[in-house]
């Protein structure tokens, strides 16, 4: 296939374009840097794609950028964070849906912050949108990308969880900690962290991929979500190191404010009910062997 790419410079986008290189496909890369070559075509995320007429006849495109929401949010990170998934969505669907031949295909990037902080509910594609920041976030997101369906274009909405992998995102910061014998669980420990492998992750987007009959969102995180003392307590096993000194859940809110309790002290437990019933299967569905792979990726 010919696939358009956004986000290949981000932790899942690299992955994700490895593998469709691996496999053969003709790839196609939005960046926001001078194209490096004839497979690279800049595009401003909010205004505007260049040499448009380079992606005439791709057949599915796949939406990964966004601002990364790890960071002590204020008005102006907040609307950053928004507009970089919202303005480039609708961006990317309005440019999709004025080819002449439009892509069968259009998977976006969205996350489970779409449910909020949800204590011990279980939650699957049914359960309806949170409250807070995140979830309306995730909500416009979603609406944006939904849009590519009234021009015939198959729309699959990817709800991440918690990607892990040594190479980046919330494993990657947690593991000099955990080394140093420093780790543990944050606050009580008690909230639910939904959490996926990065090569599950990978995989489950290829799936979607090439799978005509799904539609809508699916939840991308294994099917075993584990509270977040089980977590810290896992990754010490793992690492040979005690995990005993809690985070402060009153520190986080100080030195994080309102993404604390939004992202680090939210609780979510979701499951994978969708991608379950299609067919997917996870390689690293227990959290035990998905961090021993990690850390091993990291230390080889």
């Amino acid at each position: 296939m010919r696939i358009l790419l956004s986000g290949s410079s981000g932790l899942i986008g690299r992955a994700v374009a490895h593998e469709l290189r691996r496999q053969g496909h003709d790839l196609l890369v939005l960046v926001r840097r001078p194209p490096a070559g004839d497979g690279e075509v800049y595009w401003d995320a909010r205004t505007r794609i260049d040499n448009v007429s380079q992606l005439e006849g791709i057949d599915a495109a796949i939406h990964l950028a966004g601002r990364s929401v790890a960071s002590r949010w204020n008005r102006a990170v907040k609307e950053e964070i928004r507009t970089s998934r919202i303005a480039s969505t609708r961006l990317l669907v309005r440019t999709l849906a004025s080819f002449q031949k439009k892509p069968h295909t259009f998977l976006c990037a969205s996350a489970i912050g779409f449910y909020g902080d949800r204590g011990e509910e279980p939650l699957t594609e049914q359960s309806p949108a949170g409250s807070g920041f995140l979830a309306q976030t995730c909500v416009e997101w979603e609406t944006a990308a939904q849009e590519a369906q009234a021009h015939g274009i198959r729309w699959v909405g990817l709800r991440f969880g918690q990607v892990l992998s040594s190479e980046g995102g919330a494993l990657q910061r947690l593991l000099p900690i955990f080394k140093w014998g420093l780790g543990g669980p944050i606050g009580s420990g008690r909230m639910w962290w939904s959490w996926i492998l990065l090569e599950d992750a990978v995989q489950a987007i290829l799936f979607l991929l090439e799978r005509e009959e799904c539609t809508g969102p699916f939840n991308i995180v294994s099917p075993n979500p584990v509270r977040n003392r089980e977590f810290a307590h896992t990754l010490g096993r793992v690492l040979h190191r005690p995990a005993i000194f809690p985070v402060p859940a009153l520190l986080l809110r100080v030195l994080f404010g309102e993404m604390a309790r939004e992202v680090l002290l939210a609780s979510a437990c979701v499951h994978p009910e969708r991608l379950q019933e299609a067919g997917f299967h996870w390689r690293f569905p227990e959290l035990r062997d998905a961090l021993v792979h990690a850390v091993g990726r990291a230390s080889g």
